[in-house]
């Protein structure tokens, strides 16, 4: 019964998922506003900004994991670790590709070495170290070990990344320092849609990673 109704739930998510991108897709072109100074590149903001927040979500998880692996000694929590590993780094790919997609007309060139551009490439680079260690670390149990510090420890870039603009002085950023509670309705209410929408894609992909992470573990120790 408990796996069906997990069956039923992927199925009612997907779909709520599908349905919840089209209409976001629709609010970026057709409703959220053209900003003059921007024109087109200012509409990455609405996927941009989500995919950031999705993938410091995905690494508060990894970090979240690693915690529990410690405390209940229970190798699913290195499954979910690693399982939002994967997704927060995809992430993080999207974001330094789409990134330099709204620097390139706005800033000239597609990437400057400024603080938060510098920060996020960091995070990203600590997290291919972490599946170097995954595949090459040697014993699983020592793995999953050092994985979960490694987790643990990484996450304390993501506020560093969130806080850029405001811990360095103006003349070393370019990113804009914007307050979000300062923008009209029309650019708000896309934007909180689009990152709803964004959460949802993300708790889909971890669930659905985590369920293949799990079988693939119940193959294994069956055939041990």
């Amino acid at each position: 019964m408990s796996f069906l109704f997990q069956e039923r739930f992927l199925r009612i998510l997907f779909i709520v998922s599908v349905i919840l991108m089209a209409v976001n897709l629709y609010a970026i072109f057709f409703i959220a506003p053209m900003v003059p100074e921007q024109h087109w590149a200012q509409k990455i903001f609405y996927v941009h900004v989500p995919i950031a927040w999705s993938s410091f979500l995905s690494y508060f998880i990894v970090m979240v994991s690693g915690i529990l692996f410690f405390i209940k000694k229970d190798s699913y929590w290195d499954r979910v670790g690693l399982a939002a590993a994967e997704i927060g780094t995809l992430f993080v790919a999207l974001v330094l590709i789409t990134g330099p997609i709204w620097a390139t007309p706005i800033w000239g060139k597609p990437w400057i070495w400024e603080p938060r551009l510098t920060t996020t490439l960091i995070l990203f680079l600590i997290y291919i170290g972490y599946f170097m260690l995954r595949k090459f670390g040697g014993h699983p149990e020592r793995v999953a070990r050092y994985a979960a510090i490694l987790g643990i420890l990484a996450f304390l870039d993501v506020p560093l990344i969130f806080y850029s603009v405001k811990f360095w002085a103006p003349q070393y950023q370019l990113h804009p320092q914007v307050e979000m509670n300062q923008q009209p309705d029309e650019i708000l209410l896309p934007f909180f849609f689009s990152m709803f929408t964004f959460t949802i894609l993300y708790i889909l992909m971890l669930r659905i990673r985590v369920k293949i992470s799990n079988f693939q573990y119940k193959l294994k120790t069956k055939n041990v």
